[in-house]
């Protein structure tokens, strides 16, 4: 946001200050009058202005207190948003994790189905050799008579301890089949099981990916959700900020009109007390000059009742006519140096005024009798001085920029060519000079200064 020049914050304040200094162009009694009046007129106009400025103020305080209150409103909102936002994102990085893990488990059992088809595989080339073994037997059993071959092997014994050794491998051989038709019955359970087992728990964990991965959408949502509102706050943040910055700046005008009032009343006071301290003098000189008049013509009278024919010249007694105190009612150059840059346009922007190039500290004077505006910092115009002044029944304000000091203060009557400070390069300066303007009828009407000048 862009803040506006102490320069504006004057230049905003279009009252005309009546300097006072100068009132002494006024030619008689009646002159005189009309000046207080109206001098009175623009006092009442000022006090006007103050009080419009100080309600202005009061509801621009106001303005700035809610604009606060709305603030902190936002920054609580920002706040709770912030923390739902940290914990959406906590929670979304939990279910990445929980995600992550139950990839990890799905390519473990991804790799345990690999690993149990292998012993599938070999399982049921177990179970293919069994059947053709458990074939093969029940083939040759049907072949040879079934059961009775084990009776023909027993009877066929030679001895007793051969018919034990025949009897026992039958039964090692009976025994081995039944041992084949068991394993052969565990192995397919076995299959079966590890089968159902392994797809049970790859269905399971696919179907938990499937749930984090929705749980996942839906923080990340709430988190697209909670950024937009974040956005959307911050945005207003930033727009109240802005609008407080332009509030203050507002009621930093504010001020600067009531000073420059303050500043235009005091002078219309010393102007008006000025009027009337010279119709006092006005009026005494007229009782002065009449009294002298009287004495003069009792005395003349006085000759002729003695009959005295001699030539009276009375010369000594002759009233001389009133002075009146001279302002100067023209402007005179403020410094004795050249002028740098003339007055008009220069790079696309008005020149208001007329450059006098000369050294850091060459005494400046004022152009005319007046009452100094202001005296300080003016953003661009550095160290400047704004004087007011009331010549002919017609304001003017003379500025003078870019000084390296002043030697006078806001209110303070000055007289022609008084030095009121000195020049330098200060504010916007490409080198020492000074920077000089006159504005007739009041500040922001520039015109070219030398059309003024003697």
């Amino acid at each position: 946001m862009k803040r506006r020049y102490l320069f504006i914050l004057v230049a905003v304040l279009t009252l005309s200050v009546f300097g006072g200094s100068n009132i002494t162009k006024a030619a008689s009694q009646k002159d005189l009058d009309e000046k207080i009046n109206e001098l009175e007129k623009e006092h009442g106009e000022l006090q006007n202005k103050k009080g419009d400025l100080e309600k202005d103020k009061e509801s621009t305080k106001g303005k700035m207190d809610d604009n606060k209150d709305e603030q902190d409103n936002v920054l609580s909102e920002i706040d709770e948003i912030d923390d739902k936002l940290t914990k959406t994102r906590k929670n979304i990085d939990s279910k990445e994790k929980e995600i992550d893990t139950t990839d990890k488990k799905i390519t473990e059992l991804g790799d345990e189905i690999d690993k149990l088809k292998k012993e599938i595989s070999t399982l049921k080339e177990r179970i293919a050799k069994r059947d053709d073994l458990l074939k093969n037997r029940l083939r040759a059993i049907q072949k040879n008579g079934g059961s009775m071959k084990y009776i023909e092997v027993i009877l066929g014994s030679k001895s007793f301890s051969d018919f034990i050794n025949r009897s026992s491998a039958v039964n090692t051989i009976m025994d081995q089949d039944k041992t084949i038709m068991e394993e052969h019955e565990a192995d397919k359970v076995d299959l079966e099981e590890k089968q159902v087992s392994v797809e049970t728990k790859k269905s399971e964990v696919e179907d938990k990916k499937v749930a984090l991965e929705d749980q996942k959408k839906e923080l990340v949502a709430l988190k697209e959700d909670l950024d937009g509102q974040l956005d959307k706050k911050e945005t207003l943040m930033a727009q109240l900020e802005e609008e407080y910055d332009e509030l203050e700046e507002y009621n930093l005008t504010l001020e600067e009109e009531q000073k420059l009032v303050d500043a235009q009343s005091d002078s219309i006071q010393k102007a008006k007390e000025l009027a009337e301290s010279e119709k006092k003098e006005l009026e005494q000189l007229a009782k002065e000059k009449a009294e002298k008049e009287a004495a003069e013509k009792a005395r003349k009278q006085s000759q002729a009742k003695s009959n005295n024919t001699s030539n009276n010249s009375g010369s000594e007694g002759k009233a001389t006519p009133a002075e009146t105190p001279s302002g100067g009612g023209d402007f005179i150059r403020p410094v004795g140096n050249g002028i740098t840059s003339g007055f008009g346009h220069r790079w696309g922007r008005l020149h208001a005024g007329v450059d006098f190039g000369a050294p850091i500290g060459t005494p400046v004077k004022v152009a005319a009798s007046g009452n100094v505006r202001t005296a300080g910092t003016m953003s661009g115009y550095g160290t400047t001085i704004m004087v007011d002044h009331y010549i002919d029944g017609k304001v003017y304000t003379t500025l003078y920029g870019h000084l390296s000091s002043t030697s006078v203060s806001s209110g303070q009557s000055v007289k022609q060519g008084q030095i009121i400070g000195h020049t330098g390069n200060t504010g916007r300066s490409t080198g020492p000079h000074l920077h000089f303007e006159i504005h007739p009828g009041g500040w922001r009407n520039p015109s070219n200064p030398m059309g003024f000048i003697n």
